[in-house]
């Protein structure tokens, strides 16, 4: 990776120096597969392996995800302050990691609704620290002027890291079952707190990774997250549409999975469900590249509408037919979607809140919304599956998709102003 000097706050002055790139590609290689803790596998193993029988249904498992949601997005803007505050910004990451990977490999010896509400809302918890930590760290080490590009970049690994351990979560479960996945967490999370520890913290400069204009030490005025976004219309129009993508986005796949855990079985819907990652995964590596090399020449509106179509059609075409490989097909245009927004979510951020000081905890607020919508898009699909069937349930989620998209469209400003 090329070096890339480190900008600084005006009235700031510091030698240019190494950004540990490699790092950085590894860290969010490792953390794929942990930041977001068990995700649709947590669904597989709870309807096909503890099943009915022990009083688990789409709808209960959807009830179980929304409360962890919840607990989740409650904790995000209180996680964008702490990694604002922080000094230490990577030792924060791997005391998250080890959190999240321990309450999801208790999953298999806690038994009952509560316990297993309890287990994944800690997960849910320690998950919120990551977006904002490793968004904040980058920017401290890369600064402002190659953000986009290096969010980029961090995406591509992130999405190549999913690829991976989804292909070995689903070639390993062929013959050790579902069970395969805790074991691989396991393994992730021990190399992700490896290459965190890793991460030279004498190199991020905190003021630049929250946003800062002037020295932490001066009288800077500083908002509440909260404050920051209701006085700033167009991040509030921005978390009204991460609310609107992840109540459309959040339950499709987990939806996939339940259907081909009742048609296919446990263990071939694991590894199926492993296929639908990569292949999303796969898709994103590339659009995550493109997306972070040519934001500032195409700006972030374009770019987004894309997703968001990408998003609509995907949820229709999920009715078009049941069988296993036109779901995982479909599936890979998750890779456009939700690659577009997870390489621009904390650019546009950015954008609209900088020198304010609060990047990461307005990044917490939004993020805050944006689960809201992923805590409800469960329950929302699983109670219409119940009720009417998938196809109700996808074609619901598409308008949702479609209504995003019009937002956008009409009240959403371009953030890159080309100076």
């Amino acid at each position: 990776m090329a070096t890339l000097a480190t900008s600084v706050p005006s009235g700031r002055s510091a030698p240019p120096r190494k950004t540990p790139g490699k790092t950085l590609d590894a860290l969010n290689f490792f953390l794929a597969d942990v930041r977001d803790g068990l995700g649709p596998y947590l669904a597989i193993y709870l309807i096909a392996v503890r099943g009915p029988a022990h009083g688990w249904n789409e709808a209960t498992v959807g009830l179980v995800l929304t409360i962890a949601g919840i607990v989740g997005l409650l904790a995000q803007t209180p996680a964008g302050g702490l990694i604002d505050r922080s000094k230490n910004k990577p030792r924060i990451v791997m005391a998250a990691a080890l959190l999240v990977t321990i309450s999801s490999i208790s999953l298999p010896i806690v038994s009952g609704f509560t316990a297993v509400a309890v287990t994944q809302s800690i997960a849910a918890v320690a998950g919120a620290v990551f977006a904002p930590a490793i968004s904040a760290i980058t920017l401290g080490l890369v600064g402002a002027k190659h953000f986009a590009k290096r969010v980029g970049r961090n995406e591509a690994f992130n999405h190549a890291g999913n690829a991976v351990s989804a292909a070995l979560a689903g070639a390993l479960a062929w013959k050790f079952g579902p069970v395969v996945v805790f074991w691989l967490m396991g393994a992730l999370t021990v190399a992700s707190i490896f290459t965190a520890s890793h991460v030279p913290n004498d190199q991020i400069d905190n003021a630049v990774a929250r946003g800062l204009d002037c020295e932490p030490e001066e009288d800077c005025e500083e908002a509440s997250g909260w404050k920051t976004l209701v006085e700033n219309r167009p991040l509030m129009v921005f978390a009204a549409i991460a609310f609107l993508f992840h109540l459309a986005n959040a339950a499709m796949l987990t939806s996939v999975s339940q259907l081909l855990a009742k048609t296919l079985g446990k263990d071939q819907a694991t590894s199926l469900t492993a296929a639908c990652i990569v292949a999303a995964q796969l898709v994103m590596v590339p659009v995550a590249i493109f997306v972070g090399r040519h934001t500032e020449r195409i700006g972030t509106k374009p770019i987004f509408l894309v997703a968001f179509a990408f998003l609509a059609a995907r949820g229709a075409l999920y009715t078009v037919s049941d069988a296993p490989y036109w779901l995982v097909g479909v599936q890979a245009l998750d890779g456009i979607g939700a690659g577009i927004f997870g390489a621009l979510f904390p650019v546009v951020i950015a954008d609209l809140t900088k020198g304010s000081g609060r990047f990461n905890v307005s990044q917490g607020a939004v993020a805050t919304t944006q689960g809201l919508g992923a805590a409800l898009s469960a329950t929302l699909a699983g109670s219409i599956i119940v009720w009417a069937g998938y196809s109700v349930g996808f074609l619901t989620l598409a308008a949702i998709a479609a209504c995003g998209f019009v937002l956008y469209l009409v009240a959403m400003p371009e953030t890159k102003t080309h100076d």
